[in-house]
């Protein structure tokens, strides 16, 4: 796979967010597994495609990346397609980060590049012990009518859970693990070589931090275990297109006994074929017949959530002007609050009309209209 993310996403290096937000969303609808099921290389750009736009939204890792490239995110800190997991169902597996900073960014890739910690050797005290797990991401399309009532969606997926019968620890008793005696709980160890200092992964505890005399046999001391899962996640109702849910703790789960990471499901509206969407209000065309402009009258008008208002027509009514029929939008953030429905107006020109009817309207035509025209 391509590992540069500006080619992935097909964006030049001094792209806006917004330009790299609109190419991410352009692919990821074009190689979603639901559009191409059974096709593996789709899968794969997939994949590619969202951890190259995890790289890119991320101010943190696009400059780490800018800076230090694929190498940036040795240590498992990006979104690199090896960075491991196991993935949704579906080819759902998404590395948002896992709550790295750039400090943590840049120490992974100078280790990547075999010098020791930068800044003096402030990580001896702070290894890989208790990591928090990583976040996953997933996407759906809902219509605009779910936006407007708001639905449940189920996700379910294969991910790694914390294992039941150590709590995490990889212990045979269900307790941390002692600090490993060698590299102090850091997970490194340190050798000078001249003027340098180079650090590699302790070989007692494997980098881990943590020495385990006995391993946990429903894990074997990884702390996690590979489960079948099932979320369901409430999408509120007028949520927005773009708009991002976050379930705190429902990522994979932290090794050593650290926190679990987050599930973030993107949520994306299918334009509607009836209703425009404008922030919280609503507009719709319809074409009326041209009497009933002139004339006046009343519209029978189905609103979005079914029901059928009878709306007034003022007599002298022109084409392209709007009538608003208050709270029948999509709701708002506060609660009870609705926008506003706007009904724009277009003419209805009969295409068939009876000898009596076209006599009416050549009598109408032959009389003076006054100096701003008939209506």
């Amino acid at each position: 796979m391509n590992s540069n993310p500006y080619e992935v996403l097909g964006v030049a290096r001094d792209a806006s967010d917004a330009d790299i937000k609109k190419a991410y969303h352009k692919l990821v609808m074009k190689y979603h597994p639901d559009r191409n099921p059974g096709d593996k290389s789709a899968e794969d750009k997939f994949k590619e495609v969202n951890n190259a736009f995890d790289i890119l939204k991320d101010p943190q890792k696009r400059a780490a990346y800018d800076r230090f490239g694929s190498a940036a995110f040795a240590g498992g800190n990006g979104a690199s397609a090896g960075a491991g997991g196991n993935p949704f169902g579906g080819g759902f597996n998404f590395n948002m980060g896992g709550g790295a900073g750039m400090e943590d960014i840049l120490r992974e890739a100078m280790r990547g590049f075999g010098f020791g910690d930068f800044g003096g050797g402030a990580g001896a005290s702070r290894g890989p012990a208790d990591r928090r797990g990583r976040d996953l991401l997933d996407e759906v399309v809902i219509d605009l009518k779910d936006a407007y009532f708001g639905k449940t969606h189920t996700v379910k997926f294969t991910s790694n859970a914390q294992c039941e019968k150590c709590h995490g620890y990889g212990t045979a008793d269900g307790k941390p693990a002692p600090t490993c005696p060698k590299c102090g709980g850091s997970g490194y160890v340190r050798m000078q070589q001249g003027f340098f200092a180079m650090e590699t992964p302790c070989p007692e505890c494997s980098g881990t931090g943590h020495k385990i005399d006995k391993k946990c046999t429903a894990c074997d001391g990884t702390g996690a275990t590979a489960k079948l899962r099932t979320l369901e996640v409430k999408i509120p109702a007028g949520i927005e297109d773009g708009a991002r849910l976050r379930l705190a703790g429902q990522g994979e789960a932290g090794t050593n006994g650290g926190p679990a990471g987050d599930f973030y499901l993107d949520v994306r509206v299918r334009p509607d074929k009836r209703f425009e969407r404008a922030g919280t209000d609503l507009i719709m065309r319809m074409d009326i017949p041209f009497t009933t402009l002139a004339l006046g009258g009343e519209i029978d008008v189905e609103t979005i959530d079914d029901k059928t208002l009878s709306v007034k027509v003022a007599a002298g009514t022109q084409v392209g002007e709007r009538l608003r029929v208050r709270g029948h939008g999509m709701p708002g953030r506060r609660a009870g609050s609705f926008g506003d429905l706007y009904i724009e107006i277009g003419i209805k020109i009969p295409t068939k009309l009876s000898d009596k009817q076209k006599k009416l309207l050549a009598e109408f035509a032959e009389t003076k209209p006054g100096k701003k025209g008939w209506f």
